[in-house]
Formats: structure tokens, sequence, C-alpha cells
């Protein structure tokens, strides 16, 4: 598992591209903030964090659980589900608005695509929507 990216993975860079050509301007990592978001955009007071399907539970066709050492998987999955949630409410509390975007959103057959992700989140970043999550097409 030290070998797992937590920054700077695939689908996290996808998602700055196309925010950065559509001319958002953000921070990565902001250590401040509750569960360091993905991507920062202090002058919409917007986060967002880019989750892979496997380590934070979503229940999409990219998510199973091994087959081995499954008590342990459960448990690592579940905790990191819920310190997902701890962490939103914070954000929340603290007057962020927040929006998960899934790795299926960005790979795998239920993909939307890169032009439609990229308009989702440019209407919610310059609207007033507290909450968004984005998934792939089941």
């Amino acid at each position: 598992m030290s070998g797992i990216k937590s920054r700077d993975t695939k689908p996290e860079r996808v998602i700055r591209q196309l925010l950065f050509a559509r001319g958002f301007r953000y921070r990565l990592h902001v250590k401040g903030l509750p569960g360091k978001p993905d991507l920062v955009f202090p002058k919409y007071r917007a986060v967002i964090f880019v989750h892979g399907c496997f380590w934070h539970g979503h229940d999409c066709h990219l998510f199973s659980l091994p087959k081995t050492r499954q008590a342990f998987w459960s448990a690592k999955i579940g905790g990191n589900a819920r310190r997902d949630q701890r962490q939103m409410q914070l954000l929340r509390s603290s007057g962020w608005r927040t929006a998960t975007i899934w790795e299926c959103a960005l790979k795998g057959r239920g993909r939307l695509s890169p032009g439609l992700i990229a308009e989702i989140c440019d209407v919610w970043l310059t609207g007033d929507e507290i909450e968004l999550e984005l998934a792939g097409q089941r």
C-alpha cells in the first residue's frame, strides 16, 4: 500500500487540466483544511476531492472487495468512507462547498466525456450549490 499514490493521481491531473483550461485557478492539497482536499478554490470557497472508487468504497463497477483478507479490506475501506464523511461535514460547517468526483466518472464503461465533466464543474463552481457528487453512468 505504500506504493499507492495519494496525490497527483491520473484522475486528479485530468480534472486539474480541464478546470485550468477553463480559467479556474486553485491550490493543491491545502494542509490547513480537513482532509487536505485535492483542489481548493478560495475565490469560490469550494473544494474538490477526486476519489478512487476502490479506496473510498464507491458502489460502482470499478469496486469489488478483494477475496483475500476480506475483514481487513472491509474495515480499511469502511474507515476511509467514514473519515471522508466526517471531513465533508467539517468543511461544510466551516462554510466550504464540497465536490466529490469519482474515478468512474473518468474511466470505465460508464465514464462521462471530459467536456461534460468540465461543464458540470464550471456550473457548480460559479453557482450556489453547496454539494456536488459526480460519478459515471450506471
